[in-house]
C-alpha cells in the first residue's frame, strides 16, 4: 500500500471546519458520502460537522447505541441535516453500527486492513449507504487526496472526473458544473428518445 499522504482539508464545503473535520475523522468522511444523494456536495459534507454539533459526538459506536428517535429528530431539526432527514438518519446509525460491529469502531481499518484494491471495494460495498457509485468516488478519493493505493488501484478506481479530483474551491465548482451539464445532456436526450417513440408509436397503423 502506498504512503499515506493526508492533507489538512477537502474541499468540498467551503466551511474550514467541515472540511477539516473530513480529513481528521475518517466516520466524517464516511458519513458524508453517505449523505451525499439528492443534496449539493456542500450540504452533504458539511452534515457530519451538523450532526457532531447536534449529538455531541461522532463515535461510530455511540452513535449507533443512540434511540433511533432521537437520532432522526436531531436530523429533523431546523435546519435539516438532509432533504430527507428520517431515511438518512436510519442510514447514517446503520453505517455506524456496521463501522463498530466490523470494524472494531474504526473506520479507517475499512482501508488500512485491505489486502488490495478490490478487497477495498468490497469492503466498501458492504457498508449501508454505500453504492457502486460511491464506492468508486471513495476509491479515487482515497488514491489521489490521500494516497491510499493498495495494490491494483490502477485497474479498479474509475477513470472519469470523481470528487476524488476536487483540490480547490474552484475544481470542485468545475466538477459540480460538469455534472449539471451531464444531467441536462441525458435531459435531453431522455425527451428526444420519448418524443421518437411517441410518434412511432402514432404512425403505427391498428392492429
Amino acid at each position: 500500500m502506498a504512503t499515506t499522504t493526508r492533507p489538512d482539508r477537502l474541499h468540498f464545503t467551503g466551511d474550514e471546519e467541515a472540511d477539516r473535520l473530513l480529513v481528521a475523522d475518517p466516520v466524517a468522511l464516511l458519513i458524508g458520502f453517505v449523505l451525499d444523494q439528492q443534496v449539493p456536495v456542500q450540504k452533504a459534507f458539511s452534515g457530519p460537522t451538523e450532526i457532531r454539533r447536534r449529538l455531541g459526538t461522532l463515535d461510530a459506536a455511540s452513535l449507533a447505541a443512540i434511540d433511533p428517535e432521537v437520532f432522526a429528530a436531531a436530523f429533523r431539526e431546523r435546519p435539516a441535516i438532509h432533504r430527507f432527514p428520517g431515511a438518512m438518519a436510519a442510514k447514517v446509525q446503520a453505517l455506524s453500527a456496521a463501522i463498530a460491529r466490523d470494524y472494531g469502531n474504526d473506520a479507517s481499518r475499512i482501508w488500512s486492513q485491505a489486502t488490495d484494491a478490490r478487497d477495498l471495494e468490497r469492503r466498501l460495498l458492504g457498508l449501508p449507504g454505500i453504492g457502486p457509485m460511491k464506492a468508486k468516488t471513495l476509491l479515487a478519493l482515497l488514491g489521489k487526496r490521500f494516497g491510499i493505493k493498495p495494490a491494483g488501484w490502477d485497474e479498479v478506481a474509475p477513470s472519469h472526473p470523481t470528487l476524488g479530483d476536487v483540490d480547490s474551491p474552484e475544481a470542485l465548482a468545475r466538477y459540480q458544473a460538469g455534472k449539471r451539464a451531464l444531467k441536462a445532456a441525458v435531459r435531453v436526450g431522455r425527451s428526444e428518445s420519448e418524443a421518437g417513440e411517441a410518434a412511432m408509436t402514432a404512425s403505427d397503423p391498428p392492429a
